[in-house]
């Protein structure tokens, strides 16, 4: 920016839009400075490289505002897991069912896994028959993302809230 150009030339482009053609950079600092503005490189890897003339602080403050307003127009994913086991009871999975369909219900995203411990790791299939138990009293509430699957020591099964 301003004098920490080192190119001997640039391609100079106005405020406005104007083009100027490639002149030598103490021309160019010449033109912004009369017009009040500075000259910034936009393309320093350019031949000759390419430098604007423009309101350095009002750029930097509409790129701030920019930024705002995308992160203010964000969806932020609540995940909420919820965990079983391989012996779990029938009326502990019907307890935690309930919570996951009140977090589907708020709009979170659940996770439901099961931990296989010890010698349940030979026999992932037990916690699938788990999550196959589960499924068909969130099928209401929400859509499953993915078939259960092995992830390590745990049987994972996402379920998304239903889209209106």
């Amino acid at each position: 920016m301003n004098e920490d150009i080192t190119a001997r030339e640039v391609r100079c482009m106005g405020d406005d839009g104007t083009n100027y053609g490639i002149i030598s950079t103490a021309d160019a600092l010449k033109m912004a400075d009369d017009e009040g503005l500075d000259l910034v490189l936009i393309a320093p890897d350019g031949k000759p490289p390419v430098a604007k003339i423009m309101d350095y602080s009002k750029f930097k403050y509409q790129q701030e505002k920019k930024k705002k307003e995308a992160k203010k127009n964000q969806k932020v994913i609540v995940l909420k897991e919820v965990k079983f086991s391989v012996k779990i009871a029938e009326n502990d999975i019907n307890y935690k069912v309930k919570h996951a369909i009140e977090f589907l219900e708020k709009g979170y995203h659940v996770k439901c896994r099961v931990f296989l411990k010890g010698r349940e790791m030979a026999h992932p299939e037990a916690g699938i028959e788990v999550l196959e138990k589960v499924w068909p009293m969130l099928e209401e509430y929400g859509d499953r993302d993915a078939e259960p699957k092995l992830e390590g020591r745990f049987v994972n099964m996402m379920v998304l809230p239903k889209k209106d």
